[in-house]
């Protein structure tokens, strides 16, 4: 019977400790997503093209992406493969960029990383959105996004920032919320 319960303790308490720490792509099929996209207007359907790529950028041509997507809302996910929280943030942003992708322009910000490392991860958690590529953490800085991982911003119709979420999404009902309270998607 002691042995019994210690079994169960110990099985207990490594359940409890792997909780949270592990996390799984959540991504539709590539045929669910082009589905759940299909007809997205022009700008978005750009961006859905460029699904899972990095893009190398700089201040001034991110600038230009966020100008070329005036007239719909923009989320913009700043992350990095080396960076816990954003692991486990991202199921939850591979649902919301196929929720979200015919109404919202979604766009990563892969922050301080290697080529190899952020792709790797981008295999593992594919998205349909691309991320634009900043190893020196400048365009995140001209966003005023600041140090912390993940940071997610939210910018509206004219693209003023509207809302910044610091720290990983849980839960697509969350992300869906922020959306719909701050940039009416």
């Amino acid at each position: 019977m002691r042995l019994a319960r210690l079994i169960a303790t110990v099985i207990g308490a490594s359940t409890i400790v792997g909780c949270g720490t592990v996390a799984r792509s959540r991504a539709p099929t590539p045929a669910q997503t082009r589905r759940a996209l299909a007809g997205s207007p022009a700008p978005l359907a750009r961006l859905h093209a460029e699904a899972d790529r990095l893009v190398a950028a700089t201040p001034a041509t991110f600038a230009g992406v966020l100008r070329g997507l005036r007239g719909y809302p923009v989320i913009v996910n700043q992350w990095g493969s080396w960076c816990e929280p954003c692991r486990m943030e991202f199921p939850v942003l591979q649902q919301a960029g196929v929720a979200l992708g015919r109404k919202v322009g979604l766009v990563g910000l892969d922050v301080s990383d290697s080529g190899s490392a952020a792709r790797a991860f981008l295999r593992e958690f594919p998205v349909a959105y691309p991320s634009f590529v900043d190893p020196s953490a400048r365009i995140a800085f001209s966003l005023k996004a600041g140090a912390y991982y993940p940071t997610t911003q939210f910018y509206d119709r004219q693209g003023k920032l509207v809302f910044t979420h610091l720290g990983p999404y849980t839960s697509l009902d969350r992300v869906l919320a922020d959306a719909a309270a701050h940039v009416g998607a």
